[in-house]
């Protein structure tokens, strides 16, 4: 049970994939504006990145790695990644259209969302066991979820404030971002 909260604790603060690694970089700024909309594309996202961690480690290890076709491991990763969002768009729009109009264009766009490939493809590099791989495929979804929603609340607060005409837009936006990263980095040294 350490082992699984120690992945947690490490995926969520420590290493965090967006405010450490910088991976899912584009959906953290386009989509944190409103919190609302964050959370919606958190939610989103850790249901992708969990079920395609599933379905890529069972890949590799059945597939990938017993044919010895590592050098597809990326390509075929994006077209799993890629198939598994359109079917759970599918399925989602057909068993659950709540669901499906609450996550709105946020589910296809998490079929670029880079922290989803990256996620799949640094379980597979860090030799973890399935179980091992959808605890931390999970514990970074949340992480990305919980700094999406940090850099949105701090975004509304920021559009009530008077930021100089120099600073507003993407500047002020990146500044936060850097603090916001600059701050996850005192859980650094927590959990080696």
């Amino acid at each position: 049970m350490t082992g699984y909260l120690s992945i947690f604790i490490a995926a969520i603060f420590v290493n965090n994939i967006v405010l450490s690694q910088f991976l899912g970089i584009c959906p953290f700024l386009g989509v944190s504006k409103k919190i609302s909309t964050s959370a919606g594309m958190g939610v989103a996202v850790m249901f992708v990145i969990t079920l395609s961690s599933i379905v890529t480690h069972l890949i590799y290890h059945n597939f990938i790695a017993k044919y010895n076709l590592e050098f597809m491991t990326t390509i075929i990763f994006i077209l799993v990644i890629a198939t598994l969002v359109q079917m759970v768009e599918i399925i989602l729009k057909k068993t659950a259209p709540t669901i499906y109009r609450s996550l709105g264009i946020f589910l296809p766009l998490i079929t670029t969302n880079c922290a989803v490939l990256g996620i799949a493809v640094l379980a597979i590099q860090k030799q973890m066991d399935l179980m091992h791989s959808v605890a931390y495929s999970l514990a970074s979804a949340m992480g990305f979820t919980l700094a999406i929603i940090l850099f949105a609340g701090i975004r509304e607060r920021l559009a009530k404030t008077a930021v100089p005409q120099a600073l507003q837009g993407t500047p002020i936006a990146l500044i936060t971002a850097g603090l916001l990263s600059m701050a996850f980095m005192g859980f650094s040294g927590i959990i080696h």
